[in-house]
């Protein structure tokens, strides 16, 4: 048994050690300075594996289980049932894979029609005249299994804080060596173990479980004393405990895994993807244009176009040449009488306004269109004198987003509407500085440090080359620059697109877990904001030729910018929400 015992331990020591060298590959990573050591994305299937004393657990469970033996059909069925207990401790090397020791106690209740070791009592008879016994096999195992979440092999890592999987299914397979108790002769013999548990988690860290767990308990025949080798009768090849338990399971931290190793200084790299292999008489001339786009807070347009076909708001179309939150009030009747009674608006129904390219949405006197496309803020007015004289151009009244107690001046994502900012002065853009513009490339360029290698052009110039250079983006491009820009899209041959989002770290979430939570839901700003625009890239026809595979969002090791401002209409805050993208092309 104590040779049992270390094997054991052992198995537990390997499992880990294997488990901790996994590899980890990625089509677009990020490299540390220090260790050099490759990094993944945001792949449901890719983690980097913890230390030893992370991801351990421990579990107990009752249950009650049917012994499965020669003569289990003599008798009543209910006097197999006996009841049993389980602990344990184990450690999960990765989200789909760990291993358990467990050390359990019980009995198994049969009959037998032969007097051995485990029968008590006086001889009976059945209903078919076979005369029988009762009998009883106490013991404990100690057993060590390999565990493996199927919810997980199957559909991923979830994350460490996620209401997803908070029902998971996990198989066990394993060894033990059982010890036959309270008789006198001693006897030890091998276990094999099975299980099919279900856990129910109750919070998204996922530190408790209540388990059910259907478990089956495998022995050689003579188990309960019975060899049959003196009867003649046919013998089932093994005996069995078959059952079912009712438990918990605690995880202890680290509990977690995480996507990518920390790293202080990451060194960004693109997989390249190389030109034709064609023989011509000159070398042609390589570049790379790069820009920013800039987002106005709470907002990366991954719940409007392009990723959803004939959405009633176009992200990259209202960032250019949008209006105010680019809705408006259904009931203009209602809103006159509000206004002028002076009543509030924010019970009458509004929708959606449908943007227009540039050129194509006509110019409103006094209405700046497209955010940080001028120096004037896109939020309008909400006074009765400026909504009159809009409606007297348009027909309609404008109207905020309106979410329980915010009231936005300006787009946001339908699932950050309920964040509740600091003061009601970041409800509304106050201020702008041009930064989609043409004229704020000054800025973007101090702020944002591009590239030696790259042609810094600005939002405003690429969107009047792909699209139109009419209207108000018009006013915000370079004629110059836009020519330039149409020059290489026409003549050159686009390799590849890279896309890099931004967040800040302003975040007012104060409940349990703020700091992750925060963190969590800026990441996926930032690689909403890059997803968007580059999808609006690849639909556009001036990329028509590109392959889908050159486009890249580069998932970032840290794509949240640490701020102390509690503003997020300032300069700081908003130079971070953006997202970089680089286009790399060659000219013959």
């Amino acid at each position: 048994m104590r040779k049992f015992v270390w094997s054991m331990l052992v198995l537990l020591s390997v499992g880990w050690g294997s488990a901790s060298a996994q590899e980890i590959v990625s089509s677009d990573t990020t490299v540390c300075e220090v260790n050099q050591t490759p990094q993944p994305t945001d792949d449901h299937y890719r983690i980097v594996t913890n230390r030893f004393w992370d991801n351990w657990f421990i579990l107990a469970n009752i249950g009650e289980h049917a012994f499965v033996g020669d003569y289990g059909s003599v008798g009543k069925f209910s006097g197999l049932l006996s009841p049993d207990f389980n602990v344990g401790i184990g450690k999960w090397f990765t989200p789909g894979i760990g291993a358990k020791l467990q050390f359990g106690i019980g009995n198994s209740k049969g009959y037998s029609k032969e007097d051995t070791h485990y029968t008590y009592g006086d001889w009976l008879t059945n209903g078919d005249g076979i005369p029988y016994l009762k009998s009883k096999n106490k013991w404990w195992d100690l057993n060590v299994s390999a565990m493996f979440n199927l919810s997980r092999l199957f559909c991923g890592y979830e994350g460490k804080i996620s209401d997803k999987l908070m029902n998971q299914f996990i198989a066990s397979v394993g060894i033990g060596g059982l010890h036959h108790r309270a008789i006198k002769a001693q006897r030890n013999e091998w276990s094999g173990h099975f299980e099919l548990q279900y856990s129910r988690f109750f919070d998204k860290e996922k530190k408790f479980s209540l388990d059910l767990k259907a478990r089956a308990m495998l022995y050689q025949t003579n188990f309960d004393g019975i060899t049959l080798k003196s009867t003649g009768e046919n013998s089932v090849w093994f005996d069995a405990n078959l059952g079912f338990s009712v438990g918990f399971t605690y995880y202890f931290k680290k509990r977690h895994w995480d996507r990518c190793m920390p790293c202080e200084n990451p060194i960004y790299i693109n997989n390249v993807i190389a030109a034709p292999a064609t023989i011509v008489n000159e070398c042609p001339e390589y570049g790379v244009l790069e820009f920013y786009v800039f987002f106005p807070n709470n907002y990366s347009g991954r719940n409007d176009a392009p990723t959803m076909v004939d959405a009633p708001v176009n992200a990259i179309d209202y960032l250019a040449s949008g209006i105010f939150t680019q809705t408006k009030f259904d009931n203009t009747d209602a809103v006159a009488q509000r206004l002028a009674s002076g009543a509030s608006l924010s019970g009458l129904k509004t929708s959606d306004i449908p943007t227009q390219k540039a050129g194509e949405a006509p110019e409103i006197a006094g209405v700046t269109r497209g955010y940080e496309m001028s120096l004037s803020p896109i939020s309008l007015s909400m006074d009765a004198e400026s909504m009159n004289r809009f409606k007297e151009q348009t027909g309609y009244y404008y109207a905020p987003m309106y979410c329980q107690g915010n009231t936005w001046h300006y787009r946001v994502d339908t699932e950050t509407a309920m964040q509740k900012l600091i003061s009601e002065d970041n409800y509304k853009e106050g201020q702008s500085f041009g930064l989609n513009a043409h004229s704020g490339l000054g800025i973007v360029e101090q702020n944002m440090r591009p590239g030696a290698d790259s042609k810094l052009v600005s939002f405003a110039d690429i969107y009047a080359a792909v699209e139109n250079n009419k209207g108000n983006v018009a006013l915000a491009s370079d004629s110059a620059t836009v020519g330039r820009l149409n020059e290489i899209f026409e003549k050159g041959r686009l390799l590849y697109v890279v896309a890099e989002g931004l967040a800040t770290s302003q975040d007012n979430y104060i409940g349990e877990n703020a700091e992750e939570i925060g963190l969590e839901r800026n990441k996926k700003l930032a690689y909403n904001r890059a997803f968007t625009v580059v999808n609006w890239l690849k639909t556009n026809p001036k990329f028509k030729n590109m392959p889908g595979n050159a486009f890249l969002v580069n998932a970032l090791v840290n794509p949240v910018v640490e701020l102390n401002d509690e503003s997020v209409q300032g300069l700081n805050a908003k130079v971070k929400r953006s997202v970089k993208v680089r286009i790399f092309y060659a000219i013959d």
